[in-house]
């Protein structure tokens, strides 16, 4: 039983309310929450912001220092830097970082002799002796910093998997659960002017009541994943904010922007300001006492698309920082069965794809990543990525917008989470909250997914329900969906008739007649019977082969059989009532510890359109020349 699911996190923040991992109506029962207030503080002198607003957004536009590079690790399998051998957490663990002050001190880890991975990555890829492992890693490193004491210092991680504890020069600072979403911390009270160490217990086990839980179908990459920095920001400073077209209409822009840390004479008499100088507007705005800026404005931005990406630098100025972003304006509906982008329907020419790097097979973080993997799919085709089954790192959201890529975006609620679990299911909320507030400004996300896969069941339905309620209280500018598998069999096909649809805006569907059932040439055959006035997403469907691998079309892993699979699948596709849309599974070959078929699999998932190394496989050639159809008919 580990502790750090069961604890509570310290419950205020050093000097301001700053959010790390959750929203304020189930902070108290979040064991990855921490709020972190410092005894000398005045409450009444911060702004009390509610968890969701006080995360600081585009950490990427502020003043900050870089920790990626080499960071030294030390392997501790059975926690022996955390726990004594009476299996009580120990106040003189690895994070002390403690030295040997005469011959005879007896310190049983060296950080200074350790050898070191690099960060961002997982340590599966980048030693071979750990591709397996699972368990806690212990990662280190040394900084210097130029302490000012007019400024705070926040630790912002883009993502650790899964478990993390987070130490200061030998001080806890918080705590995080979950693999996918970014956290932070206010270290400010914890820093030195000159030398600093910062150290983190990382876990990546797998836990029934976790999300996601102990089965799914991809490589559980641990260690720091994505990028890892130290934001300086002024005593008082923009936290988080929206920015986006009125959905009901197209000449009205609007928003919100958060302010936490210290309220002073100074910043209370500072207005914010927000500008986007392309389309001539600034508008000066003045926060309310809890941090809470309303905006509202006419304007005629042209408006984002997949034809036209148009995206629009804005800035946001407040105490002396000015933080730019760059933001695409279009709005998204369903109209009965059709999806509606900037009021026109839209057929959805997708591809499912996993955060895996095209370079090096391991965890994907990078610009360069997000761009090779997001180009394969313009080049196949696509207007629209599914980014499965958990949040992606923020460059494929950002080159998404760029490239003019609609997203499907998800948390990892994945086949068999604890649904009757309520620990499990405010892991759940908390993961989709994090999700949200990070990317709540990238026009390219169209769809929420709250789940994929999961089995019916009263306890599921109105788990999944709470989690949508919850995020459109938080976004309303935006679809809400789930991929399902768990329809009805009729005599002559299938009936769409998951209790969820209910919840959702896009009723999202996983198939895969033709590999785990069926032939393929009987796909095309299948009657669907669709009773709701909803548009459908074909979320999955697909088949394994082996890159350069060649048989009869009826011969299993050869691209023949992967490719008439398709040819079949499309057809059956298109004759569903209210289809807009489909994502294939999936862009590339990738790792699961589930697939371990020698000298076929060998521990990768094959049902790429492309092999790991990119080679292009005979069905990637069929849905590009579908997509090509689709696109001729379109003009």
């Amino acid at each position: 039983m580990k502790t750090l699911t069961t604890r509570l996190a310290i419950l205020y923040l050093c000097f301001s309310v700053i959010s790390i991992s959750y929203a304020a109506s189930n902070a108290s029962n979040s064991s990855n929450t921490a709020y972190i207030i410092n005894d000398n503080d005045n409450v009444n002198s911060e702004y009390s912001l509610m968890h969701v607003n006080a995360y600081i957004q585009n950490v990427s536009s502020r003043n900050s220092l870089s920790l990626n590079g080499a960071w030294s690790y030390i392997i501790d399998p059975y926690e022996n830097g955390y726990y004594n051998h009476r299996y009580e957490p120990y106040d003189q663990g690895y994070f002390k970082n403690k030295k040997m002050t005469k011959p005879d001190d007896l310190i049983e880890y060296n950080f200074d002799a350790a050898e070191t991975l690099q960060v961002p990555g997982d340590w599966n890829t980048q030693k071979q002796e750990l591709m397996f492992y699972e368990g806690t890693i212990w990662y280190h490193k040394n900084f210097q910093i130029k302490k000012k004491t007019d400024k705070r210092y926040i630790v912002n991680f883009g993502a650790v998997n899964y478990q993390a504890i987070v130490y200061v020069n030998g001080n806890k600072v918080g705590s995080h659960e979950g693999g996918f979403t970014s956290f932070q911390f206010d270290i400010s009270q914890h820093l030195q002017n000159g030398d600093n160490f910062i150290t983190l217990k990382v876990d990546n086990r797998r836990e029934r009541n976790q999300v996601p839980t102990v089965n799914t179908d991809w490589w559980n990459y641990g260690g720091i994943t994505r990028e890892v920095s130290i934001l300086t920001l002024p005593k008082s400073y923009v936290a988080n904010y929206k920015v986006a077209l009125n959905n009901e209409s197209t000449n009205t822009i609007q928003g919100e922007i958060w302010l936490a840390g210290s309220k002073d004479d100074k910043s209370n008499k500072l207005n914010v300001e927000i500008s986007i100088p392309e389309l001539g507007i600034t508008q000066q705005i003045k926060a309310n006492s809890q941090g809470k800026a309303i905006f509202s404005f006419k304007a005629a931005p042209e408006l984002w698309s997949p034809n036209n990406p148009k995206l629009y630098q804005v800035n946001i100025a407040y105490n002396g920082e000015v933080i730019k972003d760059k933001i695409g304006f279009r709005t998204i509906n369903t109209k009965q069965d059709e999806i509606l982008l900037n009021g026109q329907p839209l057929f959805l020419r997708g591809i499912s794809l996993h955060e895996e790097s095209p370079l090096t097979n391991g965890r994907a973080w990078s610009e360069a990543d997000a761009r090779i993997l997001l180009t394969w799919a313009k080049e196949l085709g696509c207007n629209f990525v599914r980014l499965a089954h958990y949040p992606h790192n923020e460059n494929m959201l950002r080159i998404a917008d760029e490239l003019g890529l609609m997203v499907w975006s998800e948390i990892p609620v994945y086949w068999t989470v604890m649904f009757d679990n309520a620990e499990v299911y405010t892991k759940a909320e908390t993961q989709l909250v994090e999700m949200l507030r990070r990317d709540m400004n990238r026009a390219s996300i169209i769809l929420w997914s709250v789940a994929n896969e999961t089995p019916n069941s009263d306890s599921r339905l109105s788990f999944l329900t709470k989690l949508i309620s919850k995020a459109r209280e938080l976004d309303n500018n935006r679809l809400y969906t789930a991929a399902m598998d768990t329809h009805s069999s009729s005599k002559d096909g299938v009936v769409i008739d998951d209790p969820l649809i209910e919840a959702v805006d896009v009723i999202g569907i996983n198939h895969y007649c033709g590999w785990y059932y069926s032939v393929s040439e009987k796909c095309a055959d299948i009657v669907w019977q669709n009773p709701h006035n909803k548009p459908v997403v074909v979320s999955e469907f697909g088949a394994g082969a082996l890159s350069g691998k060649h048989g009869a079309k009826g011969e299993r892993w050869t691209e023949e059989y992967q490719a008439d699979l398709y040819k079949y699948n499309l057809a059956m596709v298109m004759n569903i009532p209210g289809i807009q849309g489909v994502s294939p599974w999936i862009l590339k070959d990738f790792r699961s510890p589930r697939r371990p078929l020698k000298n076929i699999q060998d521990f990768w998932n094959r049902k790429g359109l492309l092999s790991e190394s990119g080679v292009k496989k005979q069905a990637w050639f069929v849905l590009n020349d579908f997509y090509q159809s689709l696109i001729e008919n379109e003009k």
